[in-house]
């Protein structure tokens, strides 16, 4: 599944993955298990209630890895 991020549209970031759950472009998004929870929980809130498909990811790091960025990340969000 991460292999997806590596080459689709995406956003990286909790405010970034706040603003695309919003507008209704999310397919999926992928959570950083040792990520804050206080930046998860509303994210994942938001996901559930519009019924976008949440996908875990061990590390910060290997999320961020994923996305192409030299960073760990909390959250990314695959567009659709």
């Amino acid at each position: 599944m991460l292999t997806e991020l590596m080459t689709a549209e995406k956003v990286v970031g909790a405010k970034q993955a706040k603003r695309a759950l919003r507008d209704g472009r999310a397919a999926r998004l992928y959570l950083a298990q040792d990520a804050d929870p206080r930046v998860l929980q509303p994210l994942v809130q938001d996901a559930v209630n519009r019924g976008v498909p949440l996908e875990q990811v061990p590390t910060m790091q290997a999320l961020g890895q994923a996305c192409g960025i030299s960073v760990g990340a909390a959250v990314a969000v695959l567009l659709r």
